[in-house]
């Protein structure tokens, strides 16, 4: 259609109508059983209205769109931060597209991991962009279709099928439109589709101010959450399908990130007008958005809740294992054990083999496993190992008990206590690796650090798996490929039951778009931005930190920090909160999403990245810190990405986002 052409299509060719194109869309980004199903031998869109079976299949294609978060080539969060990094010179079985976003390699001729029209002119082996508008578009059909009653006569065979059908299709488009929202800042709203032979007028779409945007999504998905079931009936063939519970999620999060800096009163955007001179951005602070989004949490949680789902925690080991393990198995596991009740939204179009396969790697301590099954090549740097809490629950800058002045210096562990299960006994690693909280053991490795999983060659956690990172070592980085390059490893992800014993065997899951703990973090940042630290506020954080091995906030800062009365004040409390974020949603990629929209990016986004000497063949030289690479944010002109050059030429009534 003309009206796409003009919003996104680079190529300059009209969009084709038929749902053969759709089949050509998508046909390298389906990976499930079922959410990928496209129709096939339709000619026309009127054909795949006639049957219920074939306009399931249209609504197929819509959820198709989807973003595959679960893999690190299409999450943009992950490595367009500082959580993650790889070598930047194009990495063994990594496009590093993303690493150009964090070294301010970002263009507006050929934007990188562009989702604005999909397309990359030098693009990456994994082509990891989405064409969202189109996606929008397919929903629009659908929508359109299926609203008229003439459509699908056999759709009642199961009562209230229409209706799900839309609220489903209703979401998408909002989500795609939140999606492009958070990426851009304010977009042009795609409500219905025009004629093929609609005037210019009317093709040259324009912008919409934030808050437009915002209403209107989020009014999509209050009349989505209407139509939706509360939970799926059917999990062996619908998981994964969307739920009343998913919609007043993202509604959530859609209002949070209305409600923070880079939204909300945000001065930096105030000279961002389109053609005819109307503001993008509200230049005034309006605090009700906060209340706004914390009502909006609530109501998710409640949701939530009332269907069943709980924080996870790790039961009914087939061997005995302490209870320190049990902890870290119950972090590790909130993401990757398979619709577990903490999973709000499992994406089941995007699994996580290969993401595993970045992930672990080679370890010491049984049989000699292949560096061939374990890449290890996503690395976490220094800084994000630092911001994991001390044992008591507080940062390790504060702690008035435990002393963190040199991160570097060596000690040897020991074989009693927690301790033995955290690091191998008698071995020798960093200060920064000991008394650490159990969120740092569960989601990182280390050299020295265990790694306990299911083939564990004593099948307990005492005399299993366990991590040599020095040069050299199983899990060294002499590799010229296969480097982790900073020498913290990314346990989370990595699910216990996945073995490279043998042969490499990676027990994927459905990647968890939404946790339930993320709806606790966000109804308690929120609530405090409203109406300040309260009972309430603490209560939701203590709920993860319990989960996590940890004290409540108020008596962990009372009785360790050297700040105690930092959760009191709102300033403080805040800074809890985004910490918190950072350790319990860590890898999952929503800290730079996070930092954007607190407009900390600009300050933490430009940091050098720092790491051990992976090339330090024994202990001494091994941990000494070095510099990766200097991290690169322009503010205010990385806070939102490019319009693609060509979509500005072909439609003039665009105004592009600031300093591009």
């Amino acid at each position: 259609m003309k009206q796409i052409n003009k919003i996104f299509n680079r190529s300059g060719k009209s969009v084709i109508t038929t749902i053969a194109a759709t089949v050509l869309l998508f046909a390298s980004q389906s990976c499930t059983d079922y959410l990928d199903v496209v129709p096939d031998d339709i000619a026309t869109i009127d054909k795949a209205f006639t049957l219920r079976s074939q306009a399931e299949k249209y609504l197929f294609t819509c959820y198709s769109y989807l973003p595959k978060d679960g893999d690190v080539n299409h999450n943009l969060g992950m490595l367009s931060g500082d959580e993650m990094v790889t070598k930047t010179d194009h990495p063994y079985n990594v496009d590093n597209d993303a690493i150009q976003v964090a070294l301010g390699n970002q263009t507006t001729s050929d934007p990188i991991q562009n989702v604005w029209d999909g397309s990359r002119l030098g693009g990456g082996p994994n082509n990891n962009s989405y064409r969202l508008f189109n996606g929008i578009r397919q929903c629009n059909v659908f929508l359109e279709r299926i609203r008229n009653t003439a459509n699908v006569p056999d759709i009642e065979s199961v009562p209230g099928t229409r209706d799900r059908w839309i609220g489903e299709a209703e979401f998408l488009k909002a989500y795609y439109h939140y999606y492009l929202l958070r990426m851009y800042g304010p977009i042009p709203i795609i409500d219905t589709n025009l004629a093929i032979d609609a005037p210019d007028s009317e093709i040259n779409v324009k912008r919409e101010s934030i808050d437009e945007c915002v209403k209107y999504i989020v009014a999509q998905l209050d009349d989505a959450a209407l139509k939706l079931p509360a939970s799926i009936a059917n999990p062996i063939t619908e998981q994964g399908r969307i739920t009343k519970t998913i919609a007043l999620g993202i509604k959530a999060k859609v209002l949070l990130m209305a409600a923070s800096p880079l939204f909300n009163g945000n001065s930096d955007m105030s000279s961002l007008k389109d053609k005819q001179g109307k503001a993008l951005f509200n230049p005034t602070y309006d605090q009700n958005k906060w209340k706004l989004a914390a009502d909006a949490a609530l109501e998710a949680i409640k949701a939530a809740e009332l269907n069943g789902a709980s924080l996870y925690t790790f039961t009914a080991p087939p061997y005995p294992i302490s209870a320190t393990t049990m902890t870290q198995l119950s972090i590790r596991q909130a993401v990757c054990e398979k619709w577990n009740p903490e999973i709000i939204w499992g994406n089941p179009n995007s699994q996580t083999a290969d993401l595993q396969y970045l992930c672990l790697a080679p370890l010491s301590g049984g049989t000699v496993q292949s560096a061939t099954d374990a890449l290890k090549i996503l690395s976490v740097p220094v800084k994000i190992a630092e911001m994991f809490y001390t044992k008591n629950g507080v940062p390790i800058k504060e702690d008035n008990s435990l002393d963190f002045t040199d991160l570097k210096a060596l000690r040897k562990a020991v074989a009693v206590g927690d301790e033995k299960f955290n690091i191998r006994a008698v071995k020798t690693t960093a200060r920064i690796n000991f008394d650490r909280e159990p969120r740092f053991y569960a989601d990182l490795g280390f050299d020295s650090g265990i790694w306990y999983k299911y083939d564990s060659p004593s099948t307990t956690d005492v005399n299993t798996w366990y991590l040599e990172g020095l040069f050299g070592k199983a899990a060294g980085s002499q590799d010229a490929l296969r480097n982790n390059v900073t020498g913290y490893f990314v346990k989370k992800l990595v699910d216990w039951k996945s073995s490279i014993v043998g042969s490499r065997s990676y027990n994927a899951y459905p990647w968890p778009e939404m946790r339930l703990a993320d709806l606790y973090l966000m109804y308690a940042e929120a609530s405090n931005e409203s109406a300040g630290p309260s009972a309430t506020v603490y209560d939701y954080l203590d709920r993860i930190r319990s989960r996590a091995g940890l004290d409540g906030v108020v008596n962990s800062w009372a009785n360790f920090s050297s700040n105690p009365n930092k959760p009191s004040t709102i300033e403080g409390l805040r800074a809890i909160i985004h910490q918190e974020r950072t350790i319990e949603l860590a890898f999952e990629g929503q800290r730079y999403w996070d930092l954007l929209r607190w407009k900390q990016a600009s300050s933490e986004l430009n940091k050098p990245i720092t790491a051990w000497n992976i090339t330090g063949a024994d202990i001494a030289s091994y941990y000494q810190f070095t510099t990766l690479f200097q991290q690169k944010f322009v503010s205010p002109r990385d806070y939102f990405w490019p319009i693609p050059q060509n979509a500005m030429s072909q439609n003039p009534n665009l105004v592009q986002n600031i300093g591009w």
